[in-house]
């Protein structure tokens, strides 16, 4: 087979594995795990793990390496110093311990089943103390978990984790050498480690600095690339030269880079090879795995499974526990963190190079952490109700949470809901203070709400997400919803939740751009509001004011865009303190409720406003509350509420027709 036959089939693989995984909304990784064992030389034998596809999948790690460097920085350990070298330092340590005592004693009572040797069963300590980072972070982000008490505990440990890899591969080499020189290599390779450390560290960053800015002072896009792989296939190649791992160089380099200004773009530069060499090194990964091992040895795989998930399980609630946290605070962390992770493949794929771990036990872990990862995304989905069963406590808890939150709403109507705290969102609650409207705010963040509580701003730990936080905080007697916070899938589950329970309250959303746009309407959104636009919008009416056109001019222009974007931005209700400049030629929008008498009821919307063309119909609202496009065909019903938009005398001529026939 040629090289691009193979390269052809290793992309279309990689692809379908993908989409059928996102699809399933399960993480991609898992699908280039599932591809590699489907062509692979023991199942379809599409591919051969070729010595050519193996280096160059190993680049995959280098760059896995170098994007936790980069991630890698003093001011974000020293704030999570807790989380990160007290529980995650003992999950490590204690995981590492009980895994090769627990080896040892399968050893003694499986010895047909399973025999290693010591140096195997400490490599396969550090494979099971790892979990999965790229599974975790991006569920938890999805469920708005990561400023949570177990998600900031989550994250201590996965960080600590990803700087365990690297002592980890300086000692896995150092196993595989021959007994009488292991010692001695593991003596080098850390004294090396070391040393190459301390050089790199003490001037490197000062040198990469200078660097990076002499590269990007010649603004060429192609040129900082491809200094950029220069710099990190450099360092990878420089402490492989001196006996230790090509991702230990990369880590370095990541960590040299992440003190400068360069970082950002360094990050959205090297995303492209991140992501495409990881996914070639999964699928080499899954080409491992032989079903017929599988098949022969299933006891022995599903034993490793369910004693590494409920190791891990255990162990990581009782630290949790033990470190000042709630009962089911813990148990969602060890929910969170019970299966294997990346990073134990890189470990578990090293440790089979250096002769540690043959083909015979490789299989069954193999399969054993590949079965726990594809159950984490369940685990973690159903994780409230499992911790809701098994801890009494934790139902008390969220029930008194929820009844703090309507004790906090009891006696107040027509306020306003503002789902997250930021910036955006302390901003608005102090345009609402200023016009004497009340608010209630739910954040996940703990210290953000312990602050701003204690400063008297109306704000309370809840999830805007859970229907029961919404109730308490008095959704039914609410104004409107403000969505703040910039994401998609969260904003989705407050709609649902909103239209659902209070179809009659107006819904308005930040994103970040106008992609999901239509998206969020459907789903029940008043008004979406896209950053990006309205800074557009801003930077725009700066720069035409300051080349000279007119500030009047300026605003209209502006208001101008902002109607084609925002239909209840076409024009303004008209108020008693309104300036009456331009008032007979001013738009302006105004509402009508249709009574049930009206004579328009039944009626389509095209045959409303025949007479008097230069008003229209910016939106419709229905007596729930469902907001509806004005189309031409739509009917007309009692309790609609039309939005129109038009000068003022004909507007009132509208609404006297509408109202009186």
């Amino acid at each position: 087979m040629s090289a691009l036959e193979l390269t052809l089939i290793y992309l279309l693989a990689a692809v379908l594995g993908v989409v059928v995984f996102r699809s399933l909304k399960l993480p991609p990784m898992l699908g280039y795990l599932v591809v590699g064992v489907v062509i692979g030389p023991n199942a379809l034998a599409l591919a051969q793990n070729s010595d050519g596809v193996r280096h160059l999948a190993e680049f995959g790690v280098v760059f896995l390496m170098f994007a936790i460097g980069l991630e890698f920085n003093l001011p974000k350990l020293r704030s999570m110093r807790r989380h990160v070298f007290g529980l995650g330092l003992l999950q490590v340590l204690l995981t590492m311990t009980l895994t090769v005592l627990g080896a040892f004693l399968l050893n003694w009572l499986l010895p047909s089943l399973w025999n290693i040797r010591w140096q195997t069963a400490l490599a396969l300590s550090g494979v099971m103390a790892m979990s999965s980072t790229a599974i975790v972070v991006k569920m938890m982000a999805e469920r708005l978990e990561l400023e949570s008490e177990h998600g900031k505990r989550v994250m201590g440990i996965l960080l600590f984790q990803d700087l365990a890899v690297v002592p980890l591969l300086v000692l896995i080499p150092a196993l595989g050498s021959p007994a009488n020189e292991m010692f001695m290599a593991l003596g080098l390779a850390l004294l090396k480690a070391v040393v190459l450390l301390a050089l790199l560290l003490m001037g490197g960053q000062r040198v990469m600095r200078w660097s990076l800015t002499q590269v990007a002072r010649h603004k060429s896009n192609e040129l900082f690339m491809l200094a950029l792989l220069l710099i990190t296939l450099g360092l990878a190649w420089l402490t492989e030269l001196a006996g230790l791992s090509l991702a230990l160089g990369a880590f370095i380099a990541g960590i040299l880079i992440s003190e400068t200004e360069y970082k950002q773009q360094v990050e959205t530069d090297i995303r492209p090879f991140h992501d495409v060499l990881l996914g070639l090194f999964f699928i080499t990964i899954g080409m491992l795995l032989d079903w017929h091992i599988l098949l022969q040895r299933w006891p022995l795989v599903l034993m490793l499974m369910a004693l590494s998930l409920l190791l891990k399980l255990s162990l990581i609630t009782l630290l949790t526990r033990l470190m000042g946290a709630t009962t089911g605070v813990a148990l969602r962390t060890g929910l969170y963190l019970a299966q294997a992770g990346e990073f134990g493949f890189v470990l578990l794929s090293l440790s089979h190079e250096k002769g540690l771990l043959d083909a015979a036990l490789l299989n069954p872990i193999l399969a054993s952490m590949v079965l726990s990862m594809l159950a984490t995304p369940f685990v973690i989905a159903y994780s409230n109700r499992i911790v809701m069963k098994l801890v009494a406590s934790e139902w008390l808890q969220q029930s008194l949470q929820m009844t703090h939150i309507a004790r906090k709403s009891i006696n107040t109507s027509k306020h306003v809901i503002i789902c997250g705290y930021g910036r955006c969102g302390q901003n608005l609650a102090r345009m609402l203070e200023g016009e004497k409207i009340p608010y209630m705010a739910l954040d996940l963040d703990p210290d953000r709400v312990h602050q701003a509580a204690a400063a008297g701003n109306s704000v309370v730990f809840g999830d805007a997400a859970r229907l029961q936080a919404l109730s308490a905080a008095g959704l039914s007697r609410a104004s409107a919803v403000v969505i703040t916070y910039l994401d998609v899938p969260g904003a989705m589950k407050v709609l649902a939740n909103v239209r659902a329970h209070a179809p009659q309250v107006p819904v308005i959303v930040r994103t970040q751009d106008d992609h999901a746009l239509d998206k969020l309407r459907a789903a029940g959104a008043t008004e979406v509001v896209p950053e990006a636009i309205e800074g557009s919008l801003m930077l725009a009416s700066h720069a035409l004011a300051l080349v000279g056109v007119p500030m009047r001019r300026v605003i209209r222009i502006v208001q101008d865009q902002r109607d084609a974007r925002y239909n209840l931005l076409r024009g303004y209700f008209h108020g008693a303190d309104d300036n009456a400049v331009d008032e007979g030629t001013q738009e302006r929008l105004a509402s009508v409720t249709l009574p049930a008498a009206a004579r328009v009821i039944g009626r389509p919307l095209s045959a409303l406003l025949p007479l008097i063309p230069e008003v229209r119909v910016v939106n419709l609202r229905r007596h729930n509350g469902k907001n509806l496009a004005p189309t031409q065909e739509l009917l007309l019903e009692s309790g609609d509420t039309l939005v129109l938009s038009g000068r003022a005398e004909a507007l009132a001529m509208v609404e006297d027709q509408l109202l009186n026939g």
